[in-house]
């Protein structure tokens, strides 16, 4: 038997045979389709280059043209001037959208850079991927069964969250919050412990609203265990952030001028090649074969799967829900979106092994 609960162990010989079967075709399909980023009207000139290819050594890296908007909302701030007068201004020079809302990012991130400055962010970015690691550290040694998991699922966890630690990215609003999303999973003890989790996942909600699916999936499934006060304070935070997305809109659409262009459409239809990619390229994995990150990026999700415990079952929930919507929407130079998921991911690699011997011993069984 497998040395944690496996939720593969108690299936039958049938439904066991269809799950690895479509397993072998995700696993192919994902080592076939193309992991990429292209470049669109509005295109992240040097983003996609600086993540995917990395920097020559010795060359000093080309800022993004994304980063460069949000390196000038910050300075110009932390001068004193008005965040929403400014970053409509800064859109404009570099010819970006400024309606609807939802192409203008939320403030937080900006007012935080520019009051910690860089080496504040450097300390920050250190603290908080410490954080990370030590809280999963904790999290697996104090689970049943993890224990012999504890070393190889932090060294997983770190490696995903590591590229945290790259200042180049530190303006992108979905790096802090993966990293912030990370530490509230860990934090997190259904039926026990939810309040730390919440604040963390409180502060990624008001940096980037794509944390939104995170915290609602959290107060579906604290309903669903009729953990009443939790299933509250989740949906507190759900109505207090729309109405400060709200406020942020009507600010927004104040200075929303006639010559204004809309932005283009985010629904684009990626399928399967926009989940793997959005993944990929947004941590580590980018620097293997697309051929064997794309598989890489299913047995994830499969070993995650594989942890019969709430917290497998969230996660589980948490990333197919994820690529759902990355299948569906967000153009492919909005791939760094990605990196609000990517971090945790990694940790499902460490359940693979015992999730397939639990699988394959289950399908070997006489129907």
């Amino acid at each position: 038997m497998p040395a944690f609960p496996n939720r593969f162990a108690d299936w039958s010989a049938t439904p066991a045979r269809l799950l690895l079967f479509a397993l072998a075709l995700l696993l192919a399909a994902s080592a076939l389709v193309p992991i990429k980023a292209a470049h669109q009207a509005i295109a992240t000139r040097g983003l996609v280059e600086a993540i995917t290819d990395g920097a020559k050594a010795g060359e000093a890296r080309p800022r993004d043209d994304d980063l460069k908007v949000y390196d000038a909302v910050i300075e110009r701030i932390g001068r004193g001037e008005n965040y929403y007068d400014v970053v409509a201004e800064e859109h404009r020079k570099a010819s970006y959208p400024v309606k609807p809302g939802f192409a203008v990012r939320l403030p937080t991130l900006a007012f935080i850079s520019a009051a910690l400055g860089e080496t504040g962010l450097t300390l920050a970015a250190f603290a908080l991927l410490g954080a990370v690691t030590w809280a999963w550290w904790v999290r697996l040694g104090a689970e049943p069964g993890l224990k012999r998991y504890q070393a190889m699922g932090t060294a997983l966890i770190f490696l995903g969250a590591s590229l945290g630690l790259n200042r180049y990215y530190f303006a992108l609003h979905e790096l802090w919050a993966g990293m912030l999303l990370a530490l509230a999973m860990a934090l997190h003890r259904p039926g026990q412990k939810w309040g730390a989790a919440l604040a963390v996942a409180a502060l990624a909600l008001a940096i980037r609203e794509h944390v939104l699916p995170f915290v609602l999936l959290m107060g579906a499934l604290a309903l669903w265990r009729r953990h009443w006060r939790e299933a509250l304070a989740w949906g507190a935070l759900v109505a207090v952030f729309l109405a400060g997305l709200a406020l942020h809109h009507h600010y927004v659409a104040l200075q929303v001028l006639p010559t204004d262009q809309p932005s283009p459409a985010w629904l684009v239809l990626r399928g399967l090649s926009g989940f793997l990619s959005n993944v990929v390229l947004s941590g580590n994995l980018r620097f293997l074969p697309h051929w064997i990150a794309g598989p890489v990026v299913m047995l994830m999700i499969f070993g995650w799967a594989a942890w019969k415990h709430p917290s497998g079952a969230f996660a589980t929930l948490l990333f197919l829900g994820y690529g759902l919507a990355f299948m569906i929407a967000g153009r492919p130079d909005n791939f760094y979106w990605g990196m609000v998921i990517a971090p945790p991911m990694y940790l499902g690699l460490a359940f693979v092994p015992a999730g397939l011997a639990a699988l394959w011993r289950a399908a070997r069984l006489k129907s």
